[in-house]
Parts: C-alpha cells; structure tokens; sequence
C-alpha cells in the first residue's frame, strides 16, 4: 500500500452542477454534498458566486453556503468566485478559502470573466489586500490548451505563473479547461511547475472530453501533484466545447486509487450510490463509468 497522501478534492458541486440548464433543487444539491462528505471526502467546493443573471444553478450559493458551513464544521469547504464581487458574497457568507479563475488564454479568459489579464491580475491583487485573511487559489484556465488560441506553450504558462506568485500567489490549480491535454503534456507541465515554483502548492483539474481524465489526472499523481479535483459521476463539461463529457469521475478515480493500494480514505460504495442517484435525478454531461454499473452486480 502507498504511503502517498492523497487528497481527492470535489467540484462537482459547483462544475458538475453549473452546467445543468434545469435548476437543481437546493435541498437536493445539499443532499449529494451530504453524500460526497459521508463517503469520506474531505474537501468539497460546494458553490460559485457569480451573477445568476449569468449562470442561474448558482442563485442559491447563499443558501448552500450557510448550510453547509453549519452541518459541516470539520470540512474544508471552499467557493469559486469570478470577481471582486463574488469574494464580497462568499466573506459574507463565511467562506475563507476562495478560488479565484484567470484563463492562461486571454482570449477564453475574456469570453469566460470579460477581463483582460490586466484586469484580471489587478483585481485579483486587490481581493488580497481587502482580504488578507482569505486563502485563495487561482485556478489556472485554459493551462494546456483552448478552443480559442489552441495549445498553450509551456512558457506561456510558466510567465503567467510567475506573474500571480509576484504578486502573493502559492496555490495553484492547473486547469485543462475544455480536456485538450494528453499525458506526456501533463508531465511537461506537471515538471516544469513544480520545478520553478518549489515552494508553492499545485493541484490538478482535467477534463475528460476525450476520454483522458483518468490517465492525465494519475500523470499529475506520479509526478507529484497529490491534490487532484474530481466531480461525483464525471457530471460537468465546458460552455466552450458543447457536447463533450464532463470531468474526471470521482468515483472512477478513487476505485483505482483504492483498488492500486492508496490509502484515500475514502468509501468508493458511498460514491457509487450518491453518483448513481445523482443520474437518477438531474440530466446532464456524466463521464463516470461507476454510474453505468447496476448497484446489485458491484
């Protein structure tokens, strides 16, 4: 057995579910977190506060963020916000650990926040100096790749690295946006962050609209990224490249993990049967193979 610590980080709370077009009832989004924590899951991003006007699944981050932050005292539960804005709503809330987006690609980080880097970059600055107190991550978009501007040279990805650790950055989520990395990229990347930014904390999200979350995800474990974000079902997927698979599935990942002798900690059957409901429930963009498994022949 690996003696690796591991930490599954879950988004489908907030991936998974902003890109169902059909309100999820609160009560019910609060269920599948319920479930996701029961299993074992230690970190959940449970919501984004963005304008509903612009994506209307997220209207009850309020709600949900109380809630959760009420019945789960002991987890580490965090939000995704796109602008100063949004970290006013979640500090209100009582969210002190935030994600912060900026898309390597300027051009999808545009179409995504309509910012400029500069924009961006400065408003990101000044959200730490409102909120010192705050632990923010930036998400790293678009970090092998967009539809856009197509694939992202590493160095481009290493300067806009350098350009958020200049300004107090340490933790980063490197991000494969709308699923156009392959392994021996994630590697590349993988070394190239770790190497130049030792001190920092990296986590990986990849998207499996080519079938290659699993395997880029796993990349990212061997070559040292141990905080690895995950959506129960593989439930998700990307505005920007319709019709393709959600993320890595939860479930799905853990069984390996599990299965290759990692202690995750976590109960892949809990999983199974919160993702198998879940697909019961709520249509949308599932990648998981552990949903297409009848729960009387595990």
């Amino acid at each position: 057995m690996s003696d690796k610590k591991i930490e599954i980080i879950e988004v489908g709370p907030r991936d998974g579910f902003q890109n169902v077009p059909d309100f999820i009832p609160t009560e019910y989004k609060l269920k599948v977190i319920d479930g996701i924590i029961r299993a074992g899951i230690k970190s959940v991003q449970i919501t984004s506060f963005v304008s509903p006007k612009a994506i209307p699944q997220m209207k009850d981050a309020k709600e949900i963020a109380f809630a959760c932050l009420d019945r789960y005292p002991d987890s580490n539960l965090f939000a995704l916000v796109p602008n100063m804005y949004g970290a006013k709503l979640a500090v209100e809330c009582g969210i002190k650990e935030i994600y912060y987006v900026i898309s390597v690609s300027e051009t999808h980080n545009f179409n995504n926040v309509r910012k400029s880097h500069d924009e961006s970059f400065m408003e990101l600055s000044e959200i730490q100096k409102l909120y010192p107190y705050l632990k923010i991550n930036l998400d790293v978009a678009t970090a092998f790749g967009c539809h856009f501007e197509g694939d992202i040279p590493i160095e481009k990805t290493m300067a806009f690295l350098k350009r958020a650790h200049d300004i107090g950055i340490s933790s980063f989520n490197l991000c494969d946006t709308v699923g156009l990395a392959h392994p021996m990229m994630v590697e590349r990347l993988v070394d190239a962050s770790l190497s130049e930014f030792r001190e920092c904390e990296f986590q990986i999200h990849i998207h499996d609209t080519r079938n290659m979350g699993i395997i880029n995800s796993y990349k990212a474990l061997e070559r040292g990224i141990t905080k690895i974000q995950t959506s129960i079902g593989g439930l998700g997927g990307c505005p920007f490249a319709p019709g393709a698979s959600g993320n890595t599935s939860t479930e799905d990942f853990v069984y390996m993990l599990n299965r290759m002798g990692f202690n995750t900690g976590i109960d892949v059957n809990v999983l199974i049967e919160v993702a198998l409901d879940l697909k019961e429930h709520i249509s949308g963009n599932y990648s998981g193979h552990q949903v297409l498994i009848d729960k009387d022949h595990r």
